[in-house]
């Protein structure tokens, strides 16, 4: 789980606009560009080159 304070402001390296929490893939998912950034022990991983791009390894349905 992320701290809510720190989840408030937390941004987008890409885009600069906020973050939504995924719980079930422990990820911070940018709608804007696009892309997911992994939570690794507890910690954002907030580098572009290790985001994930949105509907790549997702399960259909």
């Amino acid at each position: 789980m992320i701290d809510p304070w720190l989840l408030e402001r937390l941004v987008c390296p890409a885009t600069r606009t906020p973050l939504r929490h995924d719980a079930t893939r422990d990820e911070l998912v940018s709608e804007a560009a696009g892309l997911a950034y992994p939570i690794r022990d507890g910690v954002p991983v907030m580098l572009i080159e290790e985001a994930r791009r949105i509907g790549e390894d997702d399960a259909s349905g």
